[in-house]
């Protein structure tokens, strides 16, 4: 297409076999859409309202805290439990039993009633319960590479270096950030009608935030105990370079397999969005100008941008060296064409990487809110699990549906070892989804988390049989395809529900699924530390809630360049 012809944004969003293979879901970046940018965006509209309501906590770090959220319409509180942990006990794993701080959200103020139930539950997790009351559970670590680090020297009445807190970047790493009904918390079905939560993953978002803001008031009180007169508080600028840590796993990549009807409305909203910004004939000079500057800040970000692991060393110096080529292209005019965000997407097209197609992406938005914001309204949805299946369509039909949506799985040799190598079940500790070697005799344990090989599989039975009967018949008769049924059935309306790659090939990278689910939360800096999980960063940059309405809410991920 000419970027000089008329466009259409409908015509303009990109093909699903494009955008849904696991190598471009796993260079996806924050955006404007993403779940922390839509709530600190609504936070600074509507003027929420932040108190310190309680804060007993003693010497030894330990005690809790209630932090009360006042949304003009509604009240809620996080309330910290901190705990004087065991360096011994200190584990990113899931199997931990103790943690340093752990953390509900409350349904409006609690009473000294609420406080004690609390306290006997939530600094247990999994093996306590919670209420309806409770929307959230979660629990974080302190850094051990920082904390003490930046303790002392707030307590000597120095701050702690930049470059070295910026190699880190966080104080506190959560590992589980729990919501919909996980231990007996509220269901999201029950507060997702309620405007400050219908966009997704809003109550963990919120969670996370005010973990942040809790982190900076714990360390700068244990600092002015320890230091007395001569300590200090941090200095904003590092203070709101640091961003809150997480590790996530295995047990977060299932996500995207199991709800492929919210999977298209997010990757569906953030298309939308980019094909709404291709369409436009020309671009103001305002809206160049801070294209070109996000893009200049965006060079700092990869600067603080740091991995150990060496397929992530790889891909960053990549992303780094297309950055270059985007800025170049840039001084050299690369906006003076008509529809000029068209002609430089075209341009990415042929001249960047997955990776640095995908950041331009991120970047393309920012100026655009006015045009795509909205679209944070039609993120979220129902399960798909709702969906009836539709019985009196002929297999027939549902054989065309196969030839045209998924004809990607005849390409793939499903009768190769190679091919379906992995499978994904439930531990029996933990009850955690998980990967492992296909073994014969655990087969009858695994998950439906192969829908490539399982649509194969129904293809060829359907081959097998009369083409005119229905679906509802074939289904008696063959009950563990109803999964795969409801899946194809879906996908001519909603094509970015599904993932068209091999989910147990021997070569998946399942960061690649926790990469893109970690985008639209907002994260950045990922850091994996084997193919199965990773660390991210998460609010870095943001403001805090003594300043959110003071300072910029929008593009705060792209630090300013010094």
């Amino acid at each position: 297409m000419s970027p000089t012809s008329t466009l259409s944004s409908v015509g303009l969003r990109r093909d699903p076999i494009i955008v849904m293979n696991l190598a471009r879901l796993g260079s996806f970046h924050q955006h404007r859409l993403s779940f922390m940018r839509i709530l600190l965006r609504k936070i600074k509209a509507e003027k929420w309202i932040f108190k310190r309501h309680i804060f007993a906590i003693d010497a030894n770090g330990e005690g809790h805290a209630v932090y009360v959220i006042d949304t003009r319409k509604r009240q809620y509180s996080l309330i910290a439990f901190a705990h004087n942990l065991d360096p011994n006990l200190r584990s990113d794993r899931v199997i931990a039993t103790a943690w340093d701080a752990t953390f509900t959200l409350f349904d409006g103020i609690p009473s000294a009633e609420d406080l004690s139930r609390l306290q006997l539950n939530v600094p247990l997790q999994e093996a306590g319960r919670v209420s309806r009351r409770e929307l959230s559970i979660s629990r974080a670590n302190r850094s051990t590479r920082l904390w003490e680090y930046v303790l002392s020297c707030l307590a000597q009445g120095d701050q702690p270096d930049v470059d070295r807190v910026n190699q880190i970047g966080y104080l506190m790493r959560t590992t589980a950030v729990y919501g919909s009904g996980k231990l007996g918390a509220s269901d999201r079905e029950e507060v997702m009608c309620r405007p400050e939560f219908r966009a997704p993953f809003q109550i963990e978002m919120l969670v996370v935030w005010m973990i942040r803001n809790f982190t900076v008031d714990l360390i700068e009180y244990m600092a002015q105990l320890k230091g007395g007169k001569q300590a200090v508080k941090l200095d904003h600028a590092i203070r709101k370079q640091l961003g809150i840590g997480n590790s996530t796993g295995l047990g977060m990549v299932p996500f995207l397999l199991n709800h492929p009807l919210l999977l298209h409305k997010w990757i569906n909203a953030r298309e939308r969005a980019l094909a709404m910004v291709r369409v436009l004939k020309s671009a103001t000079e305002d809206e160049q100008i801070l294209f070109k500057a996000l893009v200049k800040r965006s060079k700092k970000s990869l600067e603080l941008w740091k991995s150990k692991h060496s397929l992530q060393q790889k891909k960053i110096a990549e992303l780094k060296a297309d950055h270059a080529v985007l800025e170049s292209h840039l001084n050299q005019g690369g906006l003076s064409h008509e529809y000029p965000w068209n002609s430089l997407w075209l341009w990415a097209e042929k001249n960047l990487r997955v990776e640095g197609q995908e950041f331009l992406l991120s970047l393309l938005l920012e100026p655009y809110g006015h045009l795509v914001d909205h679209l944070a309204d039609e993120m979220s949805t129902i399960d798909s699990k709702y969906i009836i299946i539709k019985g009196k369509m002929k297999t027939d039909e549902l054989q065309n549906l196969i030839n045209k949506y998924y004809d990607w799985v005849f390409k793939i040799d499903w009768s190769s070892n190679d091919a379906q190598s992995r499978f994904w079940y439930t531990s029996k500790n933990k009850l955690e989804p998980r990967l492992g070697k296909r073994v014969e005799d655990l087969e009858p344990f695994e998950l439906p988390l192969a829908p490539g090989r399982d649509v194969a599989s129904l293809y060829g039975l359907l081959q097998s049989l009369p083409k005119q009967q229905y679906v509802a018949d074939f289904l008696q008769k063959h009950p563990k395809y109803r999964h795969c049924i409801r899946r194809i059935q879906m996908i001519k309306d909603y094509p970015y529900s599904e993932i068209r790659d091999n989910t147990i090939d021997s070569n998946m990278m399942p960061i690649d699924l926790l990469r893109a689910k970690l985008s639209f939360f907002g994260a950045q800096h990922f850091d994996p530390f084997s193919d199965r999980w990773v660390r991210i960063s998460m609010y870095r940059g943001a403001p805090y809630p003594d300043n959110i309405s003071t300072e910029d809410a929008e593009t705060w991920g792209y630090p300013l360049c010094n």
